[in-house]
């Protein structure tokens, strides 16, 4: 019998226990939200917030339905420009981190 576990819990204890890699899995979900690729960048942020705030405590801080962060958070979500950066500035605030872009030509 093979021992498995839900990828997720890995996940969310990596984040629980390692701010570095928490701090790495934000800088590639805005990465991949800037490059074009939202629907894995918002799959990320659902793992952060599952293992730092939390949907309860995002809804509290941004004054929107639990659900609705739920569903914005998933693979086919939508989430508005506004929402969006409800939801990065408390992960942002939560991981005690300032985002900056920069620019750089293609190779």
């Amino acid at each position: 019998m093979s021992i498995t576990r839900d990828y997720r819990e890995t996940i969310n204890e990596r984040i629980r226990r390692d701010s570095e890699f928490a701090v790495a899995l934000l800088d590639e979900a805005v990465t991949l939200f800037l490059n074009g690729e939202p629907d894995i960048a918002r799959l990320l942020l659902r793992d952060l917030v599952n293992a730092t705030v939390g949907f309860k405590t995002l809804a509290d801080e941004t004054a929107k339905p639990s659900k609705s962060l739920h569903r914005m958070l998933s693979a086919k979500g939508n989430p508005t420009m506004d929402n969006l950066t409800l939801i990065l500035n408390v992960l942002r605030q939560k991981l005690n981190v300032n985002i900056e872009i920069h620019a750089v030509h293609c190779q």
